[in-house]
């Protein structure tokens, strides 16, 4: 009886992915259990992380548009660390390292997807290194601070309906990292194939990461898979069901919308802003990226308010009790309930509008703190929630600053702030916005982690802002690097999410913003909820690419696929789906480390590939050749998952 007793120790409980309220949940660590957590060591290894994290994915970000999620290499290097240099055997220092860490990647795609807009514009004085620190800074400690009364209602009472698909990748690798054993061996089966399907492809590119094929009978639609292990992962971890809704936005936006825009505009003869090309000539990438993604940011608009007004009663119930102490008198707090007092939020708030109004290098006047503040509350509630259903590397924290940059610009616009000055206050705004609403969603992540695995919450909460501090130097300095050296805008460095922002904030303050588009979104948004479809992962399948959507699908179909032919044995099926989430877990690990390797190539000019123009350019095998080698880590996944089923019924 003790050996099974400590063998399920070696792995989380049934329980972690709910069936019981979150206030039954016994953490891995319970909470009268005292294990070294708050350290120097922690906090100083996880700072290092995060400064790594930040400028790798400032880089990466502004050459590819996309960021790595920081999260899950995190935890696999504070383990290894921890346990193999300073011989630490706490589960709780790495969780805490790996909250610090991953900061880093949240703050990079805070500022790269905002502040480069600047010098777009052309005004190269406004890009200094001081007002990217400031923006990091006030919009870092709005994220850290708006999610903390909203713990408890996402972590405890969302427990089993908001996932965190990374947050518990994240756990399982703490725990198996630490514990050893089986569960250990699977992660780190995945991990290897993840890392290896990683390197032959986004670093040799002997297949293409993005294969996609042109429907030309149905007006040159396109569609495609972004046959990314981690994507996979992710989809076989939130499973069908939001994988699916995310997939139904996707395919009104490439089946549906592309199409339509297509047809209609074939006969304009002069082009429809915020394009510069006649519809007839324009892929449906471009289609895409110049209209079709203003409705997917009305659609998250929408989806951002619906979902505010849900949680509101929670959020006024949190405050409340937060103030008065209502059930705290008499009764001790238990360590994994600890939060950080909501006077320090208030307080916290108070102190971002006076610095923010009040600093002369930013700017900002006291309307624009003031929106700066109000828009970050709201985002915060949204991405901390969006990160529940589809983990941060899918957060479209891009899609709430276009949200926040329409109004923002709209109302600075209406009180005569315009010109050259209105813009910038505006882009400052949108990326004090921006870095909130994506460290929000990281936060939220980590406290999800940390509630599974049995941490401090208040340590999370306090700890990680240090990880912003340190973070924010030396992320600014990459930027200005990378601006000096190649030039936002340019080939090397295009910069595409700064360039909508450019246009947006632009737009608006011509008179050439196309909001039909956005209302046309925002109405969608509403459409899904009177349907009872849930809004955001609706609104994410019409912002993000199809073949995001569709590698998400893959793993979700998998998921199901594995749910089906176990449906007969409920224990039986509770075992094989947790490790499958293991094995997912080891490959969104693997996919993630292996970027980050294959990123400081990049970085360094180091080139890797010896494509094959057979394979990835020239013939038409080559998207076929892709998606086969993406189907085989999904036969990977699936076969592993079952094997060795002599219990199954």
């Amino acid at each position: 009886m003790a050996k099974a007793q400590a063998s399920e120790k070696r792995k989380l409980t049934h329980d972690a992915y709910g069936g019981v309220h979150g206030s039954e949940y016994i953490p891995f660590i319970p909470a009268d259990k005292a294990l070294p957590e708050l350290t120097a060591v922690a906090v100083i290894v996880g700072s290092l992380f995060a400064i790594l994290f930040a400028a790798a994915n400032a880089y990466l970000g502004l050459k590819a548009g996309m960021t790595i999620s920081a999260a899950i290499p995190a935890a696999v290097l504070a383990t290894a660390l921890l346990k193999g240099i300073f011989k630490r055997d706490s589960i709780l220092e790495s969780n805490l390292v790996m909250a610090i860490a991953a900061t880093g990647e949240s703050l990079a795609g805070g500022i790269i997807f905002t502040l480069p807009a600047i010098i777009l514009w052309g005004f190269k004085d406004q890009f200094t290194l001081i007002r990217i620190v400031f923006v990091v800074l006030i919009g870092g400690l709005l994220g850290a601070l708006f999610v903390i009364p909203l713990r408890r209602y996402l972590t405890v009472e969302e427990h089993g309906k908001l996932i965190y698909p990374e947050g518990m990748a994240a756990a399982e690798v703490l725990v198996t990292s630490n514990q050893g054993g089986t569960g250990f061996m699977t992660v780190l089966s995945g991990m290897l194939v993840g890392g290896i399907y990683k390197l032959l492809s986004g670093g040799f590119g002997i297949w293409s990461e993005n294969p996609s094929w042109v429907i030309k009978r149905f007006e040159s639609t396109e569609v495609g898979v972004n046959v990314l292990a981690s994507l996979m992962g992710v989809g076989f971890i939130v499973g069908l069901d939001v994988a699916l809704y995310m997939l139904a936005g996707s395919v009104l936006a490439w089946l549906g919308l592309i199409p339509l825009i297509k047809f209609f505009g074939a006969g304009l003869t002069t082009p429809v802003y915020p394009a510069t090309d006649l519809i007839k000539d324009m892929s449906a990438g471009a289609i895409w990226s110049k209209y079709v993604r203003y409705i997917g940011a009305g659609g998250v608009l929408a989806g951002g308010f619906i979902s505010l007004i849900k949680a509101l009663p929670t959020i006024i119930k949190a405050f409340r009790e937060s103030i008065v102490g209502i059930g705290m008198k008499g009764k001790e707090v238990k360590r994994t309930d600890i939060d950080v007092s909501l006077t320090w939020v208030i307080f916290g708030a108070a102190f971002v509008f006076f610095v923010a109004w009040l600093t002369p290098s930013l700017g900002v006047t006291a309307l624009g703190s003031l929106l700066a503040i109000l828009f970050a509350f709201f985002f915060a509630v949204v991405s901390a929630r969006i990160t529940g259903l589809v983990g941060v590397s899918n957060n479209p924290v891009s899609g709430m600053t276009i949200a926040t940059l329409l109004i923002v610009t709209s109302v600075l616009k209406l009180v005569g702030v315009v010109g050259n000055e209105g813009m910038v206050i505006a882009i400052t705004i949108g990326g004090i916005v921006c870095v909130a609403s994506a460290i929000a969603g990281a936060n939220a992540q980590s406290l999800k982690t940390t509630f599974i695995i049995g941490g401090t919450p208040k340590y999370v909460e306090i700890f990680t802002y240090v990880g912003i501090i340190a973070a924010s130097v030396f992320a600014g300095l990459v930027l200005i690097l990378l601006n000096n050296a190649y030039g936002f805008g340019s080939k090397d460095i295009p910069a595409p999410q700064a360039t909508i922002m450019s246009m947006v904030v632009k737009g608006i303050m011509t008179g050439d913003l196309p909001w039909t588009f956005i209302i046309a979104g925002v109405f969608m948004g509403i459409m899904a909820e009177m349907m009872h479809v849930p809004v955001l992962p609706f609104a994410l399948g019409l912002y993000l690419p199809f073949e995001l959507s569709a590698a998400i699908a893959v793993g979700g179909i998998i998921r199901w696929i594995v749910d089906q032919r176990y449906r007969k044995n409920e224990k039986l099926q509770k075992e094989k789906v947790e490790k499958g989430i293991l094995i997912a877990s080891g490959l969104v690990a693997g996919d993630a480390l292996m970027g980050l390797i294959i990123a400081a190539f990049v970085a360094l000019k180091i080139n890797i590939g010896f494509a094959s123009d057979w394979i990835t350019n020239t013939s038409s095998f080559a998207p076929w050749f892709s998606l086969i080698m993406f189907l085989l880590v999904g036969l990977f996944l699936y076969l592993y998952t079952c094997k060795n089923d002599k219990e199954e019924a």
